[in-house]
């Protein structure tokens, strides 16, 4: 019988790094990719603004590690996190690792798990490094996860983490950024060169499966689409035939002036 388990992710969060506001929408995208099975989040969490992330460690069942900063600007963390994360990928029989950070020091942390054979999905701001984006398997902004998310109850920050200083707000979150769609129009030929029948026309699903191999942070959700044939009608360069499963795309023919 084929086993049907989802794969089992690890969740590494870096606390400083991401905006708690963010936590709910995170984890409920991660369980598309799989199995949450482990979720760590790593801070100072005596600094007053992390407590917007104290909230969540009991509401989302997050393991709180707590790392001390023993000289100032340096980041233990970062530290404590990669660490984790290398023994995990010896030790615990994973599938994939879900790094949530915006921070390039951790670009080679995702392309040591890639060389190891465990599938690497980073989750950050619009402001990380491409040099991260690139050496994940799959990048998702967290912007485009905003719309929809639910906000779990907030636990008990005294009980979740030995009465915690007072809360700093948080920054208001800035309305989602969106691409025109027209931008992704190289992208997505990129994905069916060498892919197209006699006649151009190249399955829908196997554009968007090279689409993402080809720049990992790709995503119809940054174009303001809620699926890719959308985004392919909106850009005005493709054209689209059948229905579900056996949806097609191609380049729209150019249409030769009248002499």
């Amino acid at each position: 019988m084929k086993d049907t388990k989802p794969p089992l992710l690890a969740v590494l969060i870096d606390a400083d790094n991401i905006p708690a506001r963010h936590a709910e929408a995170i984890l409920k995208e991660v369980t598309s990719y799989g199995e949450p099975a482990l979720r760590r989040v790593y801070g100072d969490w005596a600094a007053p603004r992390l407590q917007p992330w104290a909230r969540k460690v009991h509401a989302l069942g997050l393991v709180a590690h707590q790392e001390t900063a023993n000289t100032k600007g340096k980041n233990a963390s970062d530290i404590a996190l990669v660490i984790d994360a290398m023994d995990l990928m010896h030790t615990a029989k994973l599938d994939g690792v879900c790094l949530v950070s915006s921070d390039s020091d951790f670009t080679r942390l995702a392309q040591r798990l890639r060389e190891h054979g465990l599938v690497v999905y980073g989750f950050g701001e619009r402001k990380t490094p491409e040099t991260f984006r690139a050496a994940c398997n799959r990048f998702i902004y967290v912007e485009n996860l905003a719309e929809g998310a639910e906000v779990a109850p907030a636990a008990d920050v005294a009980q979740a983490l030995d009465a915690a200083p007072p809360a700093a707000p948080e920054a208001p979150p800035e309305p989602p950024r969106r691409d025109p769609p027209a931008r992704a129009v190289p992208v997505l030929v990129k994905a069916m060169l060498g892919a197209e029948d006699e006649d151009g026309w190249v399955a829908l699903s196997a554009v968007g499966h090279r689409a993402q191999a080809i720049a990992p942070d790709f995503d119809t959700r940054s174009f303001g689409c809620a699926k890719l044939s959308d985004l392919a009608r909106k850009s005005g360069a493709f054209e689209l035939k059948g229905a579900g499963s056996s949806l097609m795309m191609r380049l729209t023919p150019l249409v030769k002036p009248k002499k």
